[in-house]
Parts: structure tokens; sequence; C-alpha cells
């Protein structure tokens, strides 16, 4: 059946979507948040500093939690659920893989980085895309094959690994299980102290910036060494593999 088919979740009811703890209306109230967020992010640029960085973690803590939670619970369901499921799935994790990467590379720029800003709106780009193949393919056929009481189960589990997830770019771990679902607890763990750190960090006014950005660092090492450990690659696609 061609895409044309089904109906975007974009243009549907929250009643239509099954109830506003649907995993469809989850789903479209986060990317709606993140549309926001990016305009943020954007206006913010220009200005630099504290405001855009705060900006552009806000989008991180959001797509990144956002997308975990899909991987575990979202994609594995649309692949038992849909004959297409395995290479539509792939297709945003591919996605998903290439925003890591991005932001892992925007992480490591400064703001007088020549191309930076190409980079940011490559991110976003991406970003966009996601969102379209979403709501235009994957969540409208999962609509017409489970039914709204299942999509609320699955929108509960979405929601509860995303209150849980890691916050931040990790390009070398598995995006299917079990290297995905083994990952979420150390990482998790090391994603959200780093987010204390830099919340202790606003909240002083960087009077302690140099020993937290050291903690931070170590933290940040700690977490690209578990990301490489054999067990959190396994279950990975080649096309997703770095």
């Amino acid at each position: 059946m061609s895409s044309e088919t089904y109906r975007s979740i974009a243009h549907q009811t929250v009643a239509e979507l099954g109830g506003r703890t649907s995993i469809l209306a989850r789903q479209r109230a986060d990317h709606e948040r993140l549309d926001r967020l990016m305009a943020r992010a954007r206006a913010t640029e220009a200005v630099g500093g504290r405001p855009h960085a705060q900006a552009l973690r806000a989008v991180a803590r959001l797509v990144f939690t956002h997308a975990f939670a899909e991987e575990a619970v979202l994609f594995p369901a649309a692949r038992r659920a849909l004959p297409e499921g395995d290479p539509l799935t792939l297709r945003i994790e591919t996605d998903h893989q290439e925003v890591d990467e991005l932001v892992t590379r925007l992480d490591r720029s400064s703001a007088e980085d020549p191309g930076r800003s190409a980079l940011l709106e490559r991110t976003f780009a991406v970003l966009d895309e996601d969102v379209r193949t979403e709501e235009d393919e994957l969540l409208p056929r999962l609509q017409q094959e489970l039914g709204p009481r299942r999509l609320r189960m699955l929108g509960w589990q979405w929601e509860l690994v995303r209150r849980i997830s890691p916050t931040r770019a990790h390009p070398v771990v598995s995006r299917r299980p079990p290297g995905q679902t083994l990952s979420a607890l150390p990482l998790t763990v090391l994603d959200r102290s780093r987010d204390r750190l830099q919340q202790l960090d606003e909240r002083t006014g960087g009077i302690a910036e140099k020993t937290l950005s050291s903690v931070d660092r170590a933290l940040a090492a700690t977490a690209g060494a578990v990301e490489r450990l054999p067990p959190m690659r396994r279950g990975e696609r080649p096309e997703t593999s770095r």
C-alpha cells in the first residue's frame, strides 16, 4: 500500500489519535515541542553565550530521550505489527544516527568555528525529516494495525522509558536490542549526572566552572568508554554501525 493511502497524524484530532495518552498523541506533542525549541535555538544563535547553549541543551534533552524511547518501545512494536516495519524503522534509525553524529560535532565545535551555523541547520533539517517520516508514514500505518487501547498502552510504555533515558548523543551504542537495552542504565546515570552539573554551574553563576568542567569531562569520557563495550553494540545494523 502506498504512503499516500495513509492520513498523517499531523492532521488528526486527539480523539482520532486514541486520546492524549496514545503513543500517536504523545509523539505529536513532542514533535510540536521540538519545533518550538528549534525556533528558540535559531533565535538565540546570534546572541550566543548561555542563552544559546541552554536552548541547544533543551533540544538535545528532548531529542535523545524521545529517540531512545522510540528505539526501545515504538520501533520493536512496529516491526512486529507491520510487514514493512523493519525497513521503515531502519530509515528512521539512520536519521537518529546522523543526528547523534551531528550533535557530537556541534558539541566539539565553538561559536567561532566556520560552518557551525550550517552544521546546526543540517541537524534541524534531519530532525524535520525524521518527524515527517514518523507522522506521515510510520505512525499512520501503526494506527491502522493497532486499536486505541494498544496505542495507549504503547504510549504509557514509551513515556516511562523516555523519563529514564539518556539525554546525550551516543553515536556508537546499538540502536536495537539487546545492546540498546543494556546501555540504558549506565548512560542514563552518566548523562543525567552531567545535566545536574550544568544546572549547578548555571545556578552558581559559573563560580565553580573549572571544577565542574573537569568532572563533566571525566563523566563524558566514561560514557564514551561504556558506548564501546562489546555488549552495548550487540544488535546493531550495519547501516547505523560506527
